[in-house]
């Protein structure tokens, strides 16, 4: 469910489609980057900005994650998206529902090359939801998502991939911002709660990653922590899409086994438990274990430099949150409040909207985020201010229509078995500086 993910996933789409992931020729990935880190290279002249999307970084691989994270941090905090911006999203959109991570030419008519995912289009759905009036295009959506529902309950980054804790997640987001139970939704007799059940780490003292998630099990079928896929599948634990509110948390719905969590906010310890509740429990613990001794997380990445990752620091904080344990997400927050500023300059909008909705989460003030106005940073990277409400725009059926819309680009494998992680690890060692874009 978040921009450091989607970081990841670029570098693997890059390196198993055959696309440059060096300076210049492909997308730097930025989220890992210190003072001293190049900038994802900005579009070229013959690459314009389209009008209404957020940022200024080309958009190939994250144009509608960012468009979708950026309307749901600004809607988030009482503010409207800039013109066009909900237009744009709109127009990425294929007819069968599903989104691709970025249509630079959106009259065109999706087809079997049209590289559709499940992150893309959840997120969409979160941000349509969020803005309004548009149900017709998010129900499409919502119904593409379910018809590619994986029979283990869960979902992979492409339609019929292996199921991961983090695509997972960020579909159940998406069921329940328009009003739908996620353990409800089924397949084969699995819900998405049970997917993510399936990746959680057992509770054992003192072994490495109790309570924790995989992103998926490696080619022996084993688990191994991850604090991004933690991070995320918390939230999707909990039923919570990318918007927590302070002092709330989700209902999964979910009616299997329950164990004796008491409140999953408060105790610090692992607990036994199966429900989805018990497993977000869990997962907090590890992560606020994580955070303890320096007040962020580390990178995961394969090959990465051992180095603060700010993108699952906040992505940590939203979690945290989420299952109650506020006290938790002081010493992260003030950690990020501190060092925030190179990497969400060079990362752009997703960053900010990361960090809003970190801070939302807390029940702290996005706009005296370290003394810096975030909200007003994360406008500035996008077009102006309407000047109508937005719920204004066009909300009929008039995604493009025809072709065969539900296939993945030629190409685009993602080895089954493999985590996400360690192919983005592979893909990033070729970078100069080993760097991850939010």
């Amino acid at each position: 469910m978040n921009v450091r993910r989607s970081a990841a996933v670029v570098a693997v789409l890059a390196a198993t489609a055959g696309v440059g992931t060096g300076l210049g020729t492909g997308f730097a990935p930025a989220a890992l980057a210190d003072d001293t880190a190049p900038a994802a290279p900005s579009a070229s002249p013959s690459q314009a900005i389209p009008t209404g999307l957020y940022g200024s970084t080309d958009p190939k691989f994250d144009g509608v994650w960012r468009q979708s994270l950026t309307l749901v941090a600004l809607d988030a905090v009482g503010e409207k998206p800039g013109a066009g911006a909900v237009d744009w999203l709109l127009g990425q959109q294929c007819a069968n529902g599903a989104f691709a991570a970025y249509r630079p030419d959106p009259t065109a008519k999706c087809d079997a090359k049209t590289a559709v995912d499940t992150n893309s289009t959840a997120a969409a759905v979160q941000a349509l939801a969020a803005v309004g009036g548009h149900d017709a295009q998010a129900e499409r959506s919502v119904g593409w998502l379910k018809d590619n529902q994986n029979d283990d309950g869960g979902w992979g980054f492409t339609a019929g991939g292996p199921s991961d804790a983090n695509s997972t997640s960020v579909v159940i987001g998406a069921l329940a911002a328009v009003g739908e139970t996620p353990g409800g939704q089924k397949k084969a007799g699995h819900s998405p709660y049970d997917a993510l059940r399936a990746l959680a780490l057992p509770c054992a003292a003192g072994a490495e990653g109790s309570g924790a998630f995989a992103y998926q099990p490696d080619k022996k079928g084993g688990l191994a922590a991850n604090a991004d896929a933690t991070a995320a599948a918390v939230v999707g634990s909990l039923g919570e899409g990318f918007v927590v509110d302070a002092g709330k948390t989700g209902d999964s719905g979910d009616s299997g086994d329950s164990g004796d969590s008491g409140d999953s906010g408060g105790a610090a310890e692992c607990v036994a438990g199966t429900s989805p509740e018990d497993a977000a429990h869990n997962g907090a613990v590890y992560l606020a274990g994580a955070l303890t001794s320096d007040g962020y997380l580390k990178s995961a990445l394969a090959g990465a430099e051992d180095q603060p990752d700010l993108g699952n620091t906040a992505d940590a904080v939203v979690a945290l949150a989420a299952a109650g344990n506020t006290d938790a997400t002081a010493k992260p927050l003030a950690w990020l409040e501190k060092n925030y500023g190179p990497w969400a300059a060079k990362s752009g909008p997703a960053a900010y909207a990361q960090l809003i909705l970190a801070a939302h989460a807390a029940g702290t003030d996005p706009r005296d985020f370290g003394g810096a106005d975030l909200v007003a940073q994360l406008s500035e990277t996008g077009p102006a201010r309407d000047v109508a409400d937005y719920t204004s725009v066009p909300s009929d059926d008039t995604a493009d229509g025809g072709g065969d819309d539900g296939g993945i680009a030629t190409g685009v494998v993602l080895g089954a078995g493999l985590g996400l992680a360690a192919l983005a690890g592979a893909a990033l060692t070729r970078l100069t500086r080993k760097r991850r874009r939010a």
